[in-house]
């Protein structure tokens, strides 16, 4: 069995990118009934909205594809590069601050890795749609569909 944190932006902090990915992914081994094999969480690289909801317009475009997620803002922390097999994050920002944490933490076992690195569009990064619009909102739900299929297609 595997385990996969999806990690979130700085700028804001877990309530747009990563609870689309995580919802996403967690609908995709649900349905490919592996549910069991995944641990599936997503989490922030710094404190901002910790214990907030994500973004409503989040929310909204997930309802949209008839998923729903319960998810709670919080940080990153020591024991997710201890425990999780997959760190997947967003962008190159989120790359560099995860990797420089993850040198602090003995036993580091995590692969950071982003995201976007599995589109088969090849659409690298997953830009953070806060300042956009619902259809930003929607680019993102699109790129988390693609990258997570292919990232359960590889072999773990």
């Amino acid at each position: 069995s595997s385990d996969i944190s999806l990690s979130s932006p700085v700028s804001i902090g877990n309530i747009c990118r990563s609870p689309i990915a995580e919802a996403v992914f967690r609908r995709l081994v649900t349905d490919e009934k592996v549910e069991n094999k995944w641990m599936t969480d997503s989490a922030a690289v710094s404190d901002w909205n910790v214990g907030r909801s994500p973004d409503a317009r989040a929310l909204s475009c997930l309802r949209n594809h008839g998923i729903e997620t319960a998810h709670k803002a919080r940080q990153v922390t020591k024991d997710d590069f201890q425990t999780f097999d997959y760190i997947l994050c967003m962008d190159e920002s989120n790359l560099r601050d995860l990797r420089r944490k993850s040198n602090q933490v003995k036993d580091c076992k995590a692969k950071i890795e982003l995201l976007g690195t599995y589109d088969p569009q090849k659409q690298l990064i997953i830009e953070d749609p806060y300042y956009g619009n619902e259809e930003d909102f929607e680019t993102v739900y699109e790129q988390c569909v693609r990258c997570c299929k292919a990232f359960l297609e590889k072999p773990h």
